[in-house]
């Protein structure tokens, strides 16, 4: 097992499938089914083959495993690669999330099928690449690569406002992520080193630590996204395919909390303290403003969109609360609305497959004709308002007894989010699914087809699995999270004393 780059292979096993896509034509019907064929086959493979990573994982060893490095630059900057029990689960959240997004495509998209997926099998590879880099350099090459297939798929695959919808969501993370450039240069300069697992040891000078945790700041909180900076979240998400908006809530959003969690917060404690207040307040006020925002939404896409502003909300407050149970939750939190979100947004698409509407009044009483998507989508509206015995509760509870534990009266305000959560998604699931179904054009619809069957059970017992047995997440997280608190605690003591004795 030792000998075999496992990381490697999964990082990369999807651009297997886009070489493979290359050579097909995907214009004709027997090609356009290749084409799907072959990207399923590639996703569902690298799932399995990411599975040996859980499997092969060590859960009582705190630091990074299956380490792979190779001078890449010659400038010390590496190809280094490594998982540790925080970055780990996020590698197969990305794997599992992908034959879904094939499957949700599969007669949803008509043209340009072939490019569509190789997109998608593209931005596979960068998403796991973030999650398994050790290098800051391959960090922000990976990370910055994630946008431009993300880019395409919104704007040449999107709905009437791609174009707009694209760049805004291009620029606005563009624009964050030069100054995390910047800041990786200055890290350089400092340490001498891009290395992660060096620069986590080192100990940047307290004024330094200041402008690059604001210069991550930048970058991560775009891509939350947090509040005010989360408007390009919305449009992104109401204009991009079913598969786009499934992997934009499911795995893009989650890299500015990985960002948190391996930058802010292990490399600079100091600052992370100092602006912990700062990001508690941006946090509730994500989280009561977007939930009413949320409330007003006459668009189902774009309420989702809101409430995902919402739940991140809850994650950066966890993540700052900088206690074990805050980072536990918010680490929970991004793996249960991965799922979730993304099971919300297959529900809009197997709706809007057959009416081609997003319109929240344009549906009613679809529970008479779709008894088991009736089923399906209250699930998942529980699991995202934190009904317990779901995932979404587990993450919601645990972020708010750590931000408790920081702050009492931050947990206060972010308590108010679950009362309006529940207000806005109640209210959605009512509108669209309960009432007489008097609508001419909604009572021809059928229930669930077998292939939207196969995408939404798989989600559903995973949902309610995760809510009554959380325990594989924390057994895995539990040693890197403790000895990430345990370091962070330590730096501050250790300022502390310095400072104590200056006095």
């Amino acid at each position: 097992m030792t000998d075999w780059p496992i990381l490697s292979t999964v990082t990369f096993l999807p651009l297997v499938g886009v070489v493979l896509l290359l050579l097909m034509n995907g214009e004709s019907e027997t090609g356009r089914k290749n084409v799907l064929w072959i990207s399923l086959i590639t996703t569902v493979f690298t799932f399995v083959v990411s599975l040996f990573i859980w499997t092969g994982f060590d859960n009582a060893n705190p630091g990074f495993q299956m380490l792979e490095k190779h001078d890449w630059l010659g400038t010390g900057i590496g190809y280094h690669v490594g998982v540790d029990g925080i970055s780990m689960l996020f590698v197969i959240l990305s794997t599992f999330l992908m034959p879904f997004c094939v499957l949700a495509s599969w007669d949803s998209v008509e043209k340009r099928i072939k490019e569509y997926m190789i997109a998608f099998l593209i931005l596979e590879t960068m998403m796991i690449g973030v999650f398994v880099a050790l290098d800051t350099v391959l960090f922000y090459v990976f990370f910055e690569a994630t946008l431009i297939p993300m880019f395409l798929i919104i704007g040449v695959w999107g709905g009437k406002d791609r174009v707009y919808a694209s760049y805004k969501f291009f620029l606005y993370t563009l624009l964050g992520s030069v100054l995390m450039l910047l800041a990786i240069m200055a890290m350089y300069w400092q340490a001498g080193t891009t290395d992660i697992t060096a620069l986590l040891a080192y100990k940047f000078p307290p004024a330094l630590q200041t402008w690059l945790w604001l210069a991550f700041f930048a970058s991560f909180s775009v891509k939350m996204p947090m509040w005010p900076v989360h408007t390009w979240l919305p449009d992104a998400h109401v204009q991009a395919p079913t598969a786009g908006s499934v992997i934009l809530a499911g795995v893009l959003l989650k890299l500015g909390g990985y960002g948190f969690i391996r930058f802010s917060l292990s490399m600079f404690p100091l600052a992370s303290d100092y602006f912990a207040p700062f990001v508690f307040t941006l946090s509730v006020l994500a989280i009561i403003y977007t939930s009413l925002v949320a409330m007003m939404q006459d668009d189902i896409k774009k309420l989702i969109a809101y409430s995902s502003v919402a739940h991140m909300g809850y994650v950066t407050m966890g993540i700052f609360a900088a206690n074990v149970q805050g980072v536990q939750g918010a680490i929970f939190q991004m793996l249960s609305h991965g799922i979730v979100s993304g099971a919300l947004f297959l529900c809009v698409g197997v709706v809007y497959d057959r009416l081609h509407t997003r319109e929240i009044a344009a549906y009613g009483g679809l529970v008479n004709n779709m008894p088991k998507y009736a089923v399906a989508f209250m699930i998942f509206t529980m699991a995202n308002v934190g009904l317990p015995g779901t995932s979404g509760f587990i993450g919601e509870f645990l972020t708010l007894v750590g931000v408790f534990r920081a702050n009492t009266l931050v947990a206060l305000f972010a308590a108010t989010g679950v009362i309006l959560s529940a207000a806005y998604a109640l209210w959605l699931y009512r509108r669209v699914i309960f009432g007489a179904l008097e609508k001419e054009s909604l009572k021809s619809l059928l229930d669930l087809s077998t292939r939207e069957k196969v995408i939404l059970y798989p989600l559903v017992v995973l949902t309610i699995f995760f809510g009554v047995y959380p325990a594989p997440v924390f057994d895995a997280t539990a040693a890197s999270v403790d000895l990430l608190v345990n370091n962070y605690t330590a730096a501050l003591q250790a300022a502390q004393n310095v400072a104590l004795t200056m006095n």
